[in-house]
């Protein structure tokens, strides 16, 4: 094993590095924002709610976290469309990141994983959200989605 490499108690890569708003890896040492633990474990709501707050401030590496986590503990009729829904949130990152092969790429994938759910569970939008992709795969000034349809109150 790399003696230089973090690792967990399992001996599984990990990166303690502090990272940008953008997951970017700084060096050590640098100030870095906040990452969510490797072991996230969410409820659908929190994750969408969190999810938006990051998208919304500007942080779709750290709401695609979100959105893993909340894939990774789905139950199996669900697991593509949190699939989605993560790669939908690091599309925005390679849009942001300028990387818009990258985008394009994992928004149109995310976009694939969306069409399969009408409906979606948990007020998921994701016919709204798989229109957004495909248009966002071709634009670099994306506004981050909305995850859920607006609530007639």
């Amino acid at each position: 094993m790399d003696a230089d490499r973090d690792r967990d108690s399992a001996g599984r890569a990990r990166n303690a590095r502090p990272r940008d708003g953008l997951g970017r890896p700084l060096p050590h040492g640098a100030p870095g924002v906040p990452t969510m633990p490797d072991d996230l474990e969410v409820t659908p709501a929190t994750a969408l709610t969190l999810a938006q707050e990051l998208l919304d401030g500007g942080r779709p590496f750290h709401a695609h976290e979100v959105l893993e986590a909340a894939w990774k503990s789905a139950p199996p009729a669900e697991r593509e469309l949190w699939r989605g829904l993560a790669q939908l949130a690091v599309g925005l990152t390679h849009l942001h990141r300028g990387n818009p092969t990258g985008a394009q790429r994992l928004l149109t994938r995310a976009a694939d994983r969306l069409d399969a759910y009408h409906p979606a569970p948990h007020g998921i939008d994701a016919p709204g959200l798989a229109l957004w992709a495909r248009s966002a795969a071709t634009r670099r000034d994306a506004a981050p989605p909305r995850l859920c349809a607006p609530r007639a109150d």
